[in-house]
């Protein structure tokens, strides 16, 4: 089990960007937080209005983004260019390559967003993109990402399954792995929950593998984001 409390993730504060890092990134390192399985990044970022990333490069990584707060705007070099707002999902498979920049749309309010790195399941892909809206209900967990881009879900180049969820407080709720083998890494968006008896508050993390199922107790109203991912890696 891998259990990262909110306070204890990396920090990075350049002004019009403010992220906490769940696992090493750029400047910030620690041996004991390089990923959990095939799941590489979890940055928490704040973007200042009209600031953002400049056109940079990717490759071989699937890069999943969920706004939380505001628009972002997307444009990268196969053409694709897309305003990304809570309620959204966006992943990009950069595959052989691909460049790509994102930007607050607006000139007055903040944007925040997850941006989420996993390993792919196949090197050197056609790079692609895609990008699903969803409405959450109370008290189930909506499926947004898996390997096949089921039903609303949008399509990861892994065997890899993205749940969010609203839990209203009291609430139990149950997850089942759906590939034997993978772990779940939990990561509360808002509120409090135990996670198989352990509590989480806003923005903790919790990585469990070797489980078939877990048991969500909401004890505040909470949305969280579980995240299923092969606990070997990859392979080619």
């Amino acid at each position: 089990m891998m259990s990262i409390p909110s306070e204890t993730r990396g920090l990075a504060d350049h002004g019009w960007l403010r992220s906490r890092f769940t696992f090493s990134f750029a400047d910030y390192y620690d041996p004991k937080r390089m990923g959990f399985g095939a799941l590489r990044v979890i940055n928490d970022d704040f973007i200042a209005p009209a600031k953002g990333f400049g056109t940079h490069p990717h490759r071989d990584m699937e890069i999943i983004t969920i706004p939380l707060e505001g628009t972002l705007q997307h444009r990268d070099s196969e053409g694709n260019a897309a305003k990304i707002r809570k309620g959204e999902v966006q992943i990009m498979s950069a595959g052989t390559g691909i460049f790509h920049s994102e930007y607050n749309a607006s000139d007055s309010e903040d944007v925040r967003l997850l941006q989420i790195w996993v390993m792919p399941k196949k090197y050197g892909i056609t790079p692609r993109y895609g990008q699903k809206n969803y409405e959450l209900k109370d008290n189930e967990l909506k499926l947004v990402v898996s390997p096949e881009g089921s039903g609303d879900a949008v399509g990861i180049n892994q065997d890899a399954y993205f749940s969010l969820g609203k839990l209203t407080k009291g609430t139990t709720l149950p997850y089942n792995v759906n590939l034997s083998g993978n772990g779940v890494f939990v990561f509360v968006l808002s509120g409090t929950l135990t996670v198989n008896g352990q509590e989480l508050k806003t923005r903790d993390g919790i990585g469990i593998s070797e489980t078939e199922a877990l048991k969500l107790t909401a004890t505040a109203d909470t949305e969280v984001l579980l995240m299923e991912v092969p606990m070997m890696g990859t392979h080619g």
